[in-house]
């Protein structure tokens, strides 16, 4: 029988001595609330009356037109409150928070979506907050920085490091440390040190609770594949959480191709052979790391997955083939990102595209009968100026019209 807090041989709870005592507390109230239908009625009922779920299940018929194979599908986080997925999991650290008695919250951000989510909920809560981000990430995302500061919270640029997402979770581990006693951190993703991969996976399997009776009412049946884009992971096992029995459903997470698998400036772990298993920041999983366990520099046009490591419970799906990996460029994101909005008028987040434009690529494959759910994990407004300067980039235009004309050729 396994450990809890782990999967196969990831994750584990590998901490400072202390931090114990306050991951004691937050385990024993997370097993609490998570058997308390109380809590998951409120819980519902926040999400329901202030973040406006359940998000659709949209049918895209241009798209299936386009591509001439199945029909094409995307559940639409990105209409969630504050643009994408994460505030399903803020609202309920928020909750658990409130249960602990703690007056702070503070958490890591890459692509600033995490951040105003928590800020967002920081304000609905009463709580004082402070986000850290990575400089790199601060400029590129300007705009989620302008929103987090205007909700109240105080953003922290991160300048040690290579001054991304991996340097922010860093330094919100140095301030918890500092500030356990009234200090909750609201970490973003399904990583990190247990409770925490099997917490946000439980707050975020709302997605997925939505999909699967929506395309049952749609089609009567469910899905032949689903895609969701992976940095950490919260928003593909939010999706695929509810679908892990249903053998006949593929399960697809998209990772940072980067400029190439070949090239290493990626952030792929999983869908490429630069990855090994290590333990860093409290858990085991696979990271990009030298031969010396030493974290490697990662590139990826969307900040939101730009992350060395990956949730233990997606490594441990991996190895046992329930969840196929795959990655895709930075090219092929933004020219998805350019063909949902000219076919649908939908944007989705950088981020999002990497699912996307692996479901393009797979889309003519399958027949008419059958349907595929892609994740819209969240909206693209935040990433204006960087598709932009993509798209006025000659070579990349060039590459995008091609695509756009045959995508899946």
């Amino acid at each position: 029988m396994l450990k809890r807090g782990y999967y196969d041989r990831f994750g584990g709870a590998f901490l400072p001595e202390i931090l114990v005592a306050t991951f004691d507390e937050l385990e024993r109230v997370f097993y609490e609330a998570k058997s308390d239908p109380a809590f998951w009625y409120e819980y519902k009922e926040i999400m329901s009356t202030y973040s406006c779920r359940p998000t659709p299940l949209t049918y895209c018929d241009n798209l299936t037109r386009h591509f001439g194979g199945g029909k094409i599908y995307i559940k639409r986080e990105d209409l969630n409150h504050t643009g994408a997925h994460k505030a399903n999991n803020v609202i309920g650290q928020g909750l658990l928070t409130r249960r602990m008695g703690k007056t702070r919250v503070i958490a890591e951000t890459g692509a600033g979506q995490h951040g105003v989510a928590t800020a967002t909920m920081a304000a609905r809560f009463g709580f004082d907050c402070t986000i850290y981000m990575g400089a790199v990430d601060v400029e590129r995302q300007r705009p989620n920085v302008f929103w987090m500061e205007q909700l109240g919270a105080t953003v922290v640029p991160v300048e040690e490091g290579t001054r991304i997402l991996k340097d922010a979770i860093n330094e919100a581990f140095r301030d918890w440390v500092g500030n356990m006693d009234t200090t909750h951190y609201v970490l973003g993703t399904a990583c990190g040190p247990h409770p925490f991969p099997e917490m946000v996976a439980w707050f975020q399997s709302i997605i997925g609770q939505e999909a699967r009776e929506q395309i049952l009412a749609a089609e009567g049946s469910l899905p032949a594949r689903i895609y969701a884009c992976v940095g950490g992971g919260s928003n593909a096992m939010g999706i695929f959480n509810e679908f892990f029995e249903d053998t006949g459903v593929q399960l697809v997470g998209v990772e940072a191709g980067g400029r190439g698998l070949n090239t290493r400036e990626h952030a792929a772990r999983l869908a490429s052979q630069d990855a090994s298993i290590g333990v860093a920041q409290g858990y085991k999983t696979y990271f990009l790391q030298d031969d010396d366990g030493q974290m490697m520099e990662t590139h990826s046009v969307a900040a939101g997955l730009d992350y060395v490591g990956v949730s233990p419970i997606l490594a441990s799906l991996s190895e046992s083939g329930r969840v196929r990996f795959e990655a895709a460029t930075d090219r092929d994101v933004v020219a998805a990102v350019s063909l949902t909005m000219q076919k649908e008028g939908l944007i989705p987040a950088l981020e999002s595209a990497h699912a996307f434009a692996r479901a393009f690529q797979e889309a003519s494959d399958l027949s008419a009968q059958d349907s595929i759910i892609i994740n819209q994990s969240g909206r693209g407004d935040k990433d204006i100026f960087t598709v932009a300067d993509a798209l006025e980039d000659s070579q990349w235009k060039e590459f995008i019209m091609a695509k756009a004309e045959g995508y899946h050729a």
